[in-house]
C-alpha cells in the first residue's frame, strides 16, 4: 500500500498554485502524485501552463471536461474515488474553489483521508458565487487550511473552526509569480505585439456573472470601449467570453481601434504582459493579488471580492459597475496619482516551504 500525497488540481489558476509546491516536494524527496480532474480541457486553458511552469505530465488524468455545476462535480466524484480506493494515499491537498476543489475533498473524507486545503479562509460573503459555496464547503471538512491573507483566519475562526487547523502561510500565487518573473520578463512578449511598456491596459474577463448574461456583458463593453478611448487595451479573450458576445451578437459593439485581441495566453507571455502594463482591468482573483504584488494599478469588474487585502493595502479597487467610479481612478491611473501600494505579509516567495513543513511536522511525522 503506497502513501503518496495527492495534489489535485482541474482549472488553470490552479496549476499556478500547484507548480512551486511539486518543486518543493520533489527537493525534499517527498513522494507525491498529481491528479488532473480535466476541468479546464482547452488546451490553451491548461496544457500551456504544465509546459510553462515545467510541471510533469499528471500521474492521472480524468478528462471530465465541460458540463453543469452538478454534471461536472458528479464526473470528478465518480472518477476521483476509484483512484482513491486504488491508492490509498496519506493526505489529498485541493486547491482554491472551483468545482475540482469540492468534488475531490468530498470524496477524500467520505474515505476518511486526510485533506489540506490551499487557499483556506477566503471569503466573498456573495452565496450566489459557485466559488464561494466551494470555499465554504471544503473548509468545514479539510483537516489543514493553509490559508493566504489575514482576513482568511478571521473568518474560518468567525465559522467555528478550531486555529489548530488553521495555518497562515503566504501566497502560492506569489511563489509561482516570483521564481518566474525574469523569464517573463525575457520573452517581451509585449514587443511582439508593438507595444510600449507602460502604455498600455490589459483586460481579463471570464466571471459567469459578468459574461452570461447579455446586459451584464454589454455594460462591460461600453467600460471598455470607455477606457480604450484613453489607453489602448490588450484583451486575451477567455473562451467563454468569447462565446457569450458571439451568442449575444455583441462582437462587433466592442470598438476595436484602440484594442488588440488576442487567444488565450500561456502564463509567461500573460505576465509579461503583466508587468509591463500600466493598468489592469479584471474580474479574476488571482489577478487582484498579482497585480497588487507587482504594485500594479487593478479596477477589478465585480462589487465585491474575497482578497480584501488587495483593497485594503494593495493597488486593487472594486468599481463593479459603477461607471462614476471608473472614469475617476482612470483619471487618476494615467495622472500617476492612483493609490501605491504596500507589501504584503508572507507574500515572500516562501509560502511552499512553509506548507511543506508543515506537512512534514504535521501528516508525515510516522511515515
Amino acid at each position: 500500500m503506497t502513501k503518496d500525497i495527492f495534489i489535485v488540481g482541474g482549472a488553470r489558476p490552479n496549476f499556478m498554485k500547484i507548480a512551486p509546491l511539486i518543486n518543493e516536494f520533489k527537493r525534499q524527496i517527498i513522494k507525491f502524485k498529481l491528479i488532473h480532474t480535466g476541468q479546464h480541457y482547452d488546451y490553451n486553458m491548461s496544457k500551456i501552463f504544465f509546459d510553462n511552469l515545467g510541471i510533469d505530465k499528471p500521474d492521472y488524468f480524468l478528462n471530465v471536461g465541460s458540463g453543469s455545476h452538478a454534471v461536472q462535480t458528479a464526473k470528478i466524484m465518480v472518477e476521483f474515488e476509484k483512484i482513491l480506493i486504488k491508492e490509498s494515499p496519506k493526505l489529498i491537498i485541493v486547491v482554491g474553489d472551483v468545482n475540482s476543489t469540492i468534488a475531490c475533498a468530498l470524496v477524500t473524507k467520505k474515505l476518511f483521508t486526510e485533506l489540506a486545503h490551499i487557499e483556506a479562509g477566503l471569503r466573498s460573503f456573495d452565496v450566489k458565487m459557485p466559488e464561494e459555496i466551494n470555499r465554504r464547503l471544503t473548509d468545514q471538512i479539510a483537516d489543514y487550511l493553509f490559508v493566504t491573507e489575514e482576513s482568511g483566519v478571521i473568518n474560518l475562526k468567525n465559522e467555528g473552526i478550531d486555529s489548530s487547523r488553521i495555518f497562515f502561510v503566504g501566497n502560492m500565487m506569489i511563489d509561482t509569480l516570483i521564481s518566474n518573473l525574469e523569464k517573463a520578463r525575457k520573452t517581451n512578449y509585449y514587443k511582439t505585439l508593438d507595444l510600449i511598456r507602460s502604455s498600455y491596459g490589459l483586460v481579463t474577463i471570464h466571471r459567469p456573472s459578468n459574461v452570461d448574461n447579455r446586459e451584464d456583458l454589454e455594460k462591460i463593453i461600453e467600460k471598455l470601449n470607455f477606457i480604450q478611448s484613453k489607453i489602448k487595451i490588450v484583451f486575451p479573450i477567455h473562451p467563454r467570453t468569447r462565446k457569450s458576445m458571439i451568442k449575444f451578437k455583441l462582437d462587433n459593439e466592442l470598438n476595436k481601434n484602440n484594442i488588440i485581441l488576442t487567444e488565450p495566453l500561456g502564463y509567461l507571455d500573460f505576465l509579461n504582459l503583466m508587468i509591463n502594463s500600466k493598468l489592469i482591468i479584471t474580474d479574476s482573483g488571482g489577478i487582484q493579488e498579482e497585480a497588487s504584488y507587482l504594485k500594479i494599478p487593478t479596477l477589478t469588474l465585480r462589487e465585491n471580492t474575497e482578497r480584501p487585502i488587495t483593497v485594503e493595502k494593495g493597488t486593487n479597487t472594486l468599481i463593479g459597475n459603477d461607471f462614476n467610479k471608473l472614469k475617476m481612478n482612470l483619471e487618476k491611473i494615467l495622472l500617476n496619482s492612483y493609490k501605491k501600494g504596500q507589501s504584503l505579509e508572507k507574500w515572500d516567495g516562501n509560502t511552499s516551504q512553509r506548507i511543506v513543513a508543515i506537512i512534514i511536522k504535521k501528516v508525515l511525522k510516522n511515515f
